[in-house]
């Protein structure tokens, strides 16, 4: 067929190319070029900035997010199922926690707000009243015992259901007193401590009914009048909350003038088996990454007002609230994981803590096989490449295009970069002066649950060993990064003073 000779021959290759590859790339549109001798440094980080929870009902036993795998096609998804005390001893699970160090190991969650500690050697068979849940002696040598292990010290929270209250309501410190002298006896550490989980959901928490603001600033004077007598070398963390209204931050303004370091929760949404509607599809959109900038604006808010200059503390996010979606196991939530990661270093966040280790679909690792999940890759890159002081790229960050910078780990006078390329149909590119390392992750489709490197399967080897995670020498030049894409690129020899 012969085309009209008015007709563009530009558009004309645009038109074969779509057919060809189904996408016109727009690569011009996100060219960039990074300087990267003259990145200002913007914030400086916790060494244990990434770290993770263990639920403290994962170490007693008991009812937890049920995963997906175990519901019958075709049901709507059951909220929990049964599940024992986890294995802290197990060497698969010491192995990989230990590569991620250092870390904080944070014990906590909805369940322990009314988990009785059994100071004695005859645990009691039941929980006493007005508690729902046990920990023994042993368990928690367990938790000490893997801290070490995996240097990753504690950060805890403590009992404040009606068991430990008397006649006026009032909360008793006796079960934060046994925990932490045990603990202290056995060797452990608890770094930081929050007072309660959660204390705008006192509800689901286990907190005496009409609990608001003036009775958790009542307990919380108590609770910090006992930890600066007691243990005052622990960094006390607060409020812990999750929410952002009028209830936030009334209990912000309680706890304010006590806590060390603002600690928050954030989760973008609920899952669907908490009755959540996101989709997959939203998975890797600017709107839903977006959406951790939003809460910790919230509290950076509070925090100027109320506590100028103190540190924050992300204690627990994950993909969603309610032990994530079906494809937080998956490549797809690894865009949110590190694009959040960039983002709250950028803004000076010491610590993101996630929700969980090795528990429900949301955990690093699959619970019941303790195999890493792309989301353990994407972390243990961050672990070995991305150091503690944090550049600012320079980058206007397009739709669908995210960089961050940071000084290399272990790589003096290195810079190291984390480019999120989130668009599923756009190339782009991005121009550095020197020559580079590149790790590339992708997956065939970001809802599979496995994730290549650099166009290789990343899995542990036989006796569980780790797989290199060499990178690829790049030129200096523009560098191209196909659509739903991550990739570290590191830098040796930079020249930027800020990495010296």
């Amino acid at each position: 067929m012969r085309v009209a000779s008015a007709y563009p021959r530009r558009l004309i290759a645009c038109v074969v190319w779509a057919l060809a590859a189904l996408v016109c790339t727009k690569a011009t549109a996100a060219e960039l070029t990074l300087d990267v001798a003259t990145m200002p440094r913007v914030a400086s980080i916790d060494p244990r900035f990434q770290s993770y929870n263990i639920e403290m009902v994962e170490v007693t036993g008991g009812q937890f997010w049920k995963p997906y795998a175990t519901a019958r096609p075709g049901t709507k998804p059951e909220r929990f199922a049964a599940r024992a005390p986890i294995d802290l001893h197990d060497g698969r699970l010491r192995k990989l926690a230990a590569a991620l160090a250092p870390a904080y190991l944070r014990v906590s969650g909805t369940w322990a707000n009314s988990t009785f500690f059994a100071d004695s050697d005859a645990p009691p068979a039941a929980p006493p009243a007005g508690f729902k849940g046990v920990l023994t002696r042993q368990q928690w040598q367990g938790v000490v015992d893997f801290s070490h292990a995996v240097d990753a010290p504690i950060v805890a929270s403590f009992a404040i259901s009606a068991g430990t209250r008397g006649t006026e309501g009032r909360w008793n410190f006796e079960q934060a007193r046994q925990l932490l002298a045990f603990t202290k006896s056995t060797g452990g550490r608890i770094a930081a401590a929050e007072f309660m989980n959660e204390p705008d959901l006192p509800a689901i928490g286990g907190a005496p009914e009409r609990y608001d603001a003036a009775a958790y600033g009542r307990d919380f004077a108590t609770f910090r009048a006992f930890m600066k007598d007691t243990a005052p070398d622990v960094t006390i963390l607060g409020p812990g909350t999750i929410g952002t209204g009028a209830d936030t931050k009334a209990l912000f303004a309680v706890s304010a003038a006590g806590i060390d370091a603002v600690s928050y929760h954030h989760y973008g949404a609920l899952s669907a088996r908490c009755s959540g509607d996101r989709t997959a599809r939203q998975a890797l959109s600017d709107q839903w990454l977006a959406r951790t900038g939003k809460t910790l604006a919230f509290y950076q808010a509070l925090r100027d007002r109320l506590a100028p200059g103190k540190p924050i503390w992300l204690t627990e996010t994950a993909e969603t609230a309610c032990g994530g979606n079906r494809w937080a196991a998956t490549f797809a939530d690894t865009f949110r994981y590190l694009d959040q990661l960039g983002r709250l270093a950028k803004a000076g966040v010491q610590v993101v803590m996630h929700n969980t280790l090795a528990a429900s679909d949301y955990g690093l690792l699959d619970e019941q096989t303790h195999l890493p999940r792309p989301n353990y890759w994407a972390a243990l890159l961050w672990r070995r490449l991305m150091g503690t002081t944090v550049l600012d790229a320079g980058v206007d960050e397009p739709s669908g295009f995210h960089v961050y910078a940071h000084c290399a780990r272990d790589l003096p006078d290195g810079i190291a970069l984390l480019v999120i390329n989130n668009d599923r149909r756009t190339r782009r590119k991005l121009t550095l002066p020197a020559a580079s390392q590149r790790y590339t992750l992708a997956s065939e489709r970001p809802a599979d649950g496995n994730v290549r490197l650099n166009g290789s399967a990343l899995a542990l080897g036989p006796s569980d060993e780790m797989p290199a995670l060499n990178g690829e020498p790049a030129p200096a030049g523009a560098l191209v990064f196909a659509p739903a894409t991550i990739t570290f690129l590191t830098v040796a020899n930079a020249g930027n003073a800020n990495c010296r």
